[in-house]
């Protein structure tokens, strides 16, 4: 049996602590699929993950890999960065925001045994909208800058209604030619279709069963080498999106911004401050600032 261990201390206030980016690279990297509802059809993906069969109507769709250590294709390259979006002359690329979760994990005899939410921060998980067929993993990683992460991380007390996570939002905006426009809906983390003990039950068990069907893959053999890797970078699922970005994709010289905020501490009216260049200390808040190049 293997243990990752990073985070072992335990504390019943916020910890906020900036994480290098590139020690990511130790991670293997993956995203849920149909975590908030609507989102699917807003992308233009309900379509191809008609076939795939769910327990419960809300629940999410599965899990994709969007980097695996050591792969020998395109999973291979680290697509994160903490500063810029490469936007690669793709004509369908859309930001999404989301909530990311750095786990720690068991592992056993050939299984996932355990996930541990660690830490969690922004993330951007921008994908290309092009429905050809293929596995969704092909349109989340096409190389360096892909991603999107904030490198400010805030430790997780505990991954369960009772802890800090509950009470923060998410929230994303597009500022194109100096004007600034919502882009994904701001959404509690807890309207996550899935979250705390219900997600991590169910990527426990996506990760040992999930099988190939239409655009998802099979996980196992993702993970069969696991035990030499830091632990596992868990994108939680993409809102839905405001108006503009249903409408829009990413140009060229936008900025994205995106925040996850404690909604208890923090007022809506801070994060636009803050984007306006106010003297803002969002100190219960994990903020990514990316430019498209």
């Amino acid at each position: 049996m293997h243990y990752v261990g990073v985070f072992t201390r335990k504390r019943k206030i916020m910890q906020k602590y900036i994480y290098n980016t590139n020690d990511l690279k130790d991670y293997l990297g993956f995203g849920v699929a149909g975590n908030f509802a609507n989102h699917l059809d807003e992308a233009g993906e309900g379509g191809e993950f008609s076939k795939i069969k769910t327990q419960e109507k809300d629940a999410p769709k599965g899990l994709f890999p969007f980097y695996i250590p050591g792969n020998d294709g395109f999973l291979g390259e680290f697509p994160i960065c903490d500063s810029s979006i490469n936007h690669n002359d793709c004509e369908h690329l859309q930001v999404e925001a989301e909530v990311g979760l750095l786990c720690d994990f068991e592992y056993d005899n050939g299984k996932l045994i355990d996930l541990k939410p660690r830490a969690f921060t922004a993330f951007n998980d921008c994908s290309i909208r092009v429905n050809d067929g293929n596995k969704l993993s092909t349109k989340k990683n096409w190389g360096k800058n892909s991603k999107g992460i904030s490198n400010e991380f805030i430790e997780i007390d505990n991954f369960s209604e009772e802890g800090i996570l509950n009470a923060y939002h998410i929230c994303s905006f597009i500022k194109r030619d100096g004007i600034l426009h919502d882009y994904g809906t701001t959404s509690a983390v807890n309207s996550y279709s899935y979250f705390f003990d219900t997600l991590k039950g169910w990527m426990i068990d996506k990760f040992n069963s999930q099988e190939d069907c239409g655009p998802l893959e099979e996980l196992n053999p993702f993970i069969q080498d696991i035990e030499g890797k830091k632990g596992i970078f868990i994108a939680a699922g993409a809102t839905a999106y405001a108006n503009f970005g249903k409408k829009h994709f990413l140009e060229k010289g936008d900025e994205i911004f995106i925040y996850v905020y404690n909604g208890h501490i923090h007022s809506f009216e801070d994060i636009m401050n803050d984007m306006s260049g106010g003297n803002i200390h969002l100190k219960h808040c994990s903020k990514l600032h990316q430019i498209v190049e």
